[in-house]
C-alpha cells in the first residue's frame, strides 16, 4: 500500500496551556524546544516559501475554508512505494515554475519581464517545519544538481524509462510532480510530506497586499537587465520593485552567488512583514493576502485547509530567528555528463549532514550563545577579506601587539607582525589605504572607533593602522551580506535590517 502524506502533529494543549508529554514518529522523546534566537535561488523562491509562511498565519476555519477551493490539485504521492522512514516534523517539497500569465503587459514593460513562460522548474527547495513548530530550515537543491531518476514513465510520451543521469528539474519535464518528488527522495533519503508548486505571478500581488517589505543594502544596486535601481540604505520594496530586486542576476561578478543572498534576505524580511506586523490578525487582510497567493498554487490533495490551520496555531509565535536558509553544499562544479551537460554534484560528506539533521529534525547549524555586549556594527566587506599591516606610533610598548591581536580576533587579516611607525607621537588613530581599497578602509575604520581615515595613492591592497595614543579598543564588526557559499547556514534574523 502506499504511504499517504502524514498531516502536520499539533500538540493538544492541556487545561494550563501546555502540551502533554508525547513521543515523537520516531519513538524518541520529543527534544526541549529549540530556541533560536553556486547554485542559485530564483524568484520563484521566494514566492514558494511565502506560501508557506502566509497560509501557516491562519486565523480561523471560517476564513481558509473558503479558499481551499483556489488551490489546483495534484495526486503527487500516487501508487509510491519503498519511501523514506517518516522522522519527526514536516518536509514541504517546493517547486518553483515562471508562470506568468495574470502580470499585465504595462507591469512586464515597467519591470522588465518581457518573453514567454517556458513553465518550467527553476527552483526546488526543501522546508522542514520542526516538531514543535518553532524552526524553520529551507534547503535549495540547484536546478543542475546531476541527480538519478527511478525508473518511470514518460508523462507526455508515455514511454517507460529506466533511471538514468539528469539535471535535477529535468525531473519534473519527464515525470511531473511525482518524479520529482520520487527522485529528491532517492537523493536524500528525507521522506517528503507535502507538495508545492507555485509561479511567481501571485508574488507581486502578496507583497503589495503586505503593504511592502523592507530590504537594506550596503552598497547601491543598479541593474539594467530588470531595471533595478537602489541607492544604499533601506527601503521598504512594492511587488514591482521587489520582483526586480530578488530576479536581478547583472550587479558584479558573483550573479548567482549575490542573487541568492538578496534572495535569502527578502525571505528573512518577508517573515518578519507577515509575523510581525500584525497585519495577518485582521481576517479580512489575512483572506485578500491569501487569495492573492493561493491562485497559482498546485498542492497535493492532504495539504488543505485544516493542515493550513493547524500549522497557523502552531506558528503564532514564529519570527525570522526561527528560520535557516543553506543550499546543498556542492562538491564539484561543472560536472559534465555526457548527454545531460554540465551538472553540480554535491559533497556527499557534507550534504549528508544537512539532510541527516532534516531526518532527525535537528538545526542545520548549532545553536550559537548570544554574544555580550552591543551587536557588531555591519560593514560592506568581510574582514576576513582585509588585509591590515599594524605599526605602534606611540612610545607605549606592546601597543602594536594589542591592536593586532584585536583585530585579528574580530575577523581581519593582520599579518600578525606588527612594526613601530616611523612617526611615534601620533595621537588619533589612523588608517591609511589605497583609494582603490576605499571600501576596505570604511570597513576597518568601523572596527577603530574615532580613527582617522587617510587615502595614499600606490599603497596597495594592504591596509595599514597606526595606532595613536588614544587608542581604546576594536569594536566589532560584521559583514553585511553573511557568506553564502553552498553548505553555509544562516538565521533569518541575521539578514533582516535592524535586527542585529
Amino acid at each position: 500500500m502506499p504511504t499517504p502524506p502524514r498531516s502536520p502533529r499539533v500538540p493538544a494543549a492541556t487545561s494550563r496551556g501546555v502540551p502533554p508529554p508525547q513521543r515523537g514518529a520516531s519513538g524518541r522523546p520529543p527534544r526541549p524546544p529549540v530556541r533560536r534566537k553556486r547554485p542559485r535561488w530564483a524568484v520563484r523562491a521566494v514566492t514558494a516559501l511565502s506560501v508557506v509562511v502566509l497560509a501557516s498565519a491562519g486565523i480561523g476555519h471560517a476564513v481558509l475554508s473558503g479558499l481551499g477551493s483556489d488551490i489546483t490539485r495534484v495526486d503527487a504521492f500516487k501508487d509510491m512505494k519503498n519511501r523514506p522512514r517518516a522522522g519527526d516534523g514536516m518536509n514541504v517539497l517546493l517547486v518553483g515554475t515562471d508562470g506568468r500569465d495574470r502580470i499585465s503587459e504595462e507591469e512586464r514593460r515597467k519591470y522588465r519581464l518581457g518573453g514567454a513562460p517556458c513553465h518550467c522548474t527553476d527552483t526546488i527547495m526543501i522546508v522542514h517545519l520542526s516538531e514543535d513548530r518553532e524552526r524553520a530550515s529551507v534547503v535549495s537543491l540547484p536546478r543542475d544538481s546531476y541527480a538519478e531518476t527511478p525508473d518511470h514513465t514518460d508523462r507526455t510520451t508515455g514511454e517507460q524509462h529506466k533511471g538514468h543521469p539528469v539535471k535535477l528539474n529535468a525531473a519534473y519535464a519527464e515525470g511531473g510532480p511525482q518524479l520529482t518528488i520520487r527522485t529528491v527522495e532517492k537523493m536524500t533519503r528525507v521522506k517528503i510530506d507535502h507538495y508545492l508548486e507555485v509561479d511567481f505571478t501571485s508574488f507581486m500581488k502578496t507583497v503589495d497586499v503586505l503593504g511592502g517589505v523592507e530590504v537594506c543594502t550596503a552598497e547601491p544596486l543598479k541593474d539594467s537587465h530588470t531595471g533595478l535601481d537602489l541607492p544604499a540604505g533601506t527601503h521598504t520594496l512594492m511587488g514591482g520593485q521587489a520582483l526586480q530586486y530578488v530576479r536581478a542576476r547583472h550587479l558584479d561578478g558573483a550573479s548567482d552567488l549575490s542573487r541568492m543572498k538578496r534572495q535569502q534576505r527578502f525571505l528573512a524580511a518577508l517573515i518578519d512583514r507577515a509575523t510581525s506586523s500584525g497585519l495577518l490578525l485582521n481576517p479580512l487582510k489575512f483572506r485578500d493576502v491569501t487569495q492573492a497567493v493561493l491562485g497559482s498554487v498546485r498542492a497535493d490533495k492532504g495539504f488543505g485547509t485544516d493542515e493550513m490551520l493547524a500549522l497557523g496555531r502552531a506558528m503564532r509565535n514564529f519570527s525570522p530567528s526561527s528560520s535557516e536558509f543553506t543550499t546543498v553544499p556542492i562538491g564539484q562544479m561543472g560536472y559534465a555528463v555526457k548527454g545531460v551537460g554540465s551538472t553540480l554534484k554535491w559533497d556527499p560528506a557534507e550534504s549528508e549532514r544537512i539532510f541527516d539533521a532534516l531526518r532527525e529534525d535537528e538545526p542545520l547549524a548549532r545553536p550559537r550563545p548570544k554574544p555580550k555586549g552591543p551587536a557588531p556594527v555591519r560593514v560592506p566587506v568581510d574582514p576576513k577579506q582585509i588585509r591590515v599591516q599594524v605599526e605602534n606610533g606611540t612610545r607605549t610598548p606592546g601597543l602594536g601587539k594589542r591592536v593586532d591581536d584585536a583585530l585579528a580576533a574580530t575577523g581581519f587579516r593582520t599579518t600578525k607582525v606588527p612594526r613601530n611607525a616611523t612617526d611615534r607621537a601620533v595621537e588619533r588613530t589612523v588608517v591609511a589605504f589605497d583609494p582603490r581599497w576605499d571600501r576596505s578602509a570604511k570597513s576597518l575604520a568601523a572596527a577603530l572607533p574615532g580613527s582617522e581615515l587617510r587615502p595614499v595613492k600606490g599603497q596597495g591592497p594592504t591596509l595599514k593602522v597606526i595606532a595613536g595614543a588614544g587608542f581604546e579598543k576594536v569594536a566589532r564588526v560584521r559583514p553585511a551580506d553573511p557568506p553564502q557559499e553552498s553548505g553555509t547556514v544562516v538565521r533569518g534574523d541575521e539578514v533582516v535590517c535592524g535586527k542585529q
